[in-house]
């Protein structure tokens, strides 16, 4: 490894932190979930839980959309992105429709939403690609256009 250079993880994107060498689901959604844990230990075990994968690990990381973190929250949704796991879908749903829910975190949940390609998010992507705050109308104009393409590399893999 060079310390020079990011580490670049199996989704090649550059993490703000390694994930934990932690495998129990049940441990790493704790120190996910809890508010006095530093950030770098809650990222830890995010991208952890991403390695991870599955069902378990998606509601693991939706458990921590309580939290008070903006920042953490974003991560969260586009952990759930990179996954592209059907599970992660009604949350991700959830967290865009809450128009109290900070912009980034709703914009972010409308990236992961194209990005993962399930058709069942498209009545509420179509929703929200007028909504008034600019940020998530463009996001989910974006969502949409990602996800037809998403499902159309999918279709061609499965011919």
């Amino acid at each position: 490894m060079d310390i020079d250079k990011p580490e670049i993880s199996e989704f090649e994107s550059v993490d703000p932190a390694p994930p934990s060498n932690e495998t129990d689901i049940s441990r790493l959604r704790k120190t996910l979930i809890d508010e006095e844990e530093k950030m770098f230990q809650r990222m830890r075990a995010l991208f952890a839980l991403r390695g991870i994968g599955g069902e378990k690990s998606v509601e693991a990381l939706a458990a921590a959309f309580i939290s008070n973190s903006a920042l953490l929250k974003h991560e969260i949704a586009y952990v759930m992105g990179q996954m592209q796991d059907n599970h992660a879908v009604p949350y991700l749903i959830e967290r865009l429709e809450d128009i109290n829910e900070d912009l980034m975190v709703r914009h972010e949940a409308a990236e992961a939403l194209g990005a993962i390609g399930d058709r069942t998010a498209l009545t509420t992507l179509e929703k929200f690609v007028n909504d008034p705050e600019p940020v998530i109308s463009e996001s989910c104009e974006v969502a949409l256009d990602l996800l037809e393409w998403v499902a159309s590399k999918r279709l061609e893999y499965t011919d």
